[in-house]
């Protein structure tokens, strides 16, 4: 591990939001899957969430150690799954149940009667940003238990986004707002919490360089 490599860490680290994630249910093709993980690094979210489709999560061009419940992290060299953890539930219930122990509004990509412009979420306020598969969208159960609904406007003949190009957009917007709110200034991670991710990163940065 050289020094500058390390301090690249600890930089990337020192922006991390702990209180922004997604929820991919039943997310399937792996491009989109592995897409999702990227932006997610790019804003600086430190975990997400996946409800696996019936076949499981897709064999990304990254994949290691995925299991249920998470501490799910690639090895793979540069892989967006390497520095975002991604944690595993059975089924809807169960995670929505567990981020709304952690305090998260859930905030669903799906057009409603009730969906407002995504731009007008509070994404300063603890959230997860909910996106369903790539043919059917967010399932009726998830829709019912989100705390709102989400949508971008469409100006042309096609009424919908490629999910992963949809939760970059809705990420990037968070990723502006939390920057102005000084989000990024300075690490929000506790001392011990921060120090445990970057063991781990070094950790796993050592063992794709075995």
């Amino acid at each position: 591990m050289t020094p500058e490599r390390l301090a690249k860490m600890r930089a990337v680290l020192d922006k991390r939001q702990p209180d922004l994630t997604v929820l991919l249910e039943r997310v399937h093709k792996p491009h989109n899957f592995s897409a999702i993980l990227r932006s997610c690094d790019a804003v600086g979210v430190l975990e997400a969430y996946a409800i696996p489709a019936k076949h499981g999560i897709p064999d990304l061009d990254e994949p290691e150690g995925l299991s249920l419940q998470g501490k799910t992290y690639n090895e793979t060299s540069g892989s967006a799954a390497k520095w975002v953890g991604l944690h595993l539930h059975e089924d809807t219930v169960s995670a929505f149940t567990h981020l709304k122990a952690r305090g998260f509004q859930v905030l669903a990509a799906h057009f409603s009667e009730r969906a407002v412009d995504y731009r007008v979420a509070d994404y300063t306020r603890p959230t997860c940003i909910l996106l369903g598969t790539e043919k059917w969208g967010v399932s009726p159960e998830a829709a019912e238990l989100s705390d709102g609904h989400i949508q971008i406007p469409m100006m042309g003949m096609v009424q919908s986004l490629n999910v992963s190009v949809a939760a970059a957009v809705i990420l990037f917007e968070a990723q502006r707002q939390r920057i102005q709110a000084g989000f990024y200034e300075q690490p929000r991670l506790s001392p011990e919490h921060y120090e445990a991710v970057l063991r781990s990163w070094v950790a796993r940065h050592e063992r794709g360089r075995g």
